[in-house]
């Protein structure tokens, strides 16, 4: 079945929590770039969490990480194939590591999400392994975790490359 096939979406409700979750609040619905539009919808998010505490933002990433891996699970079953395009919860707890350690400058939050997008769409090995070998909640969460630290990394090498900039 095709990650975008959108013909089962009616297999989901809004009134039921998880699926509201999986479908990143009802960003996935998004019938263009779904994946984009759940990116988006994390950056007021991600700002946040640039001014929280490490801890706190470590705890968020936890939480996101745990209800998305359940969430995307009976998102999955309900819809009758794996990795859904709409299922974007993926997104936020990618953007949110995308964040870790930045610098307390809200609009950086939009650098992550540029460096989120490149990663999460060209998916560079591990990336790309890990989405292809992973099933279930876990596999829809993982490949964009790794997407977020490949993302984090890299915004802070241009930290250190250009720090006139930040």
């Amino acid at each position: 079945m095709d990650k975008h096939d959108r013909s089962r979406l009616g297999n989901l409700s809004l009134k039921n929590p998880w699926h509201f979750l999986a479908l990143g609040f009802g960003s996935g619905l998004c019938p263009k770039a779904p994946g984009t539009c759940g990116s988006l919808c994390a950056i007021p998010l991600c700002i946040l969490l640039i001014y929280m505490p490490f801890w706190a933002s470590v705890a968020v990433i936890i939480l996101t990480f745990i209800l998305g891996v359940i969430a995307s699970n009976k998102a999955e079953k309900a819809l009758g194939f794996h990795d859904c395009s709409s299922i974007v919860i993926d997104e936020f707890a990618g953007m949110f590591i995308s964040v870790l350690f930045f610098p307390k400058v809200w609009y950086l939050a939009f650098l992550a999400f540029v460096l989120f997008r490149v990663f999460d769409i060209l998916k560079p090995f591990p990336i790309s392994y890990l989405d292809k070998r992973i099933g279930g909640g876990l596999g829809i969460m993982v490949d964009d975790i790794a997407a977020g630290f490949f993302a984090c990394i890299s915004a802070h090498i241009l930290f250190l490359l250009w720090p006139q900039f930040f």
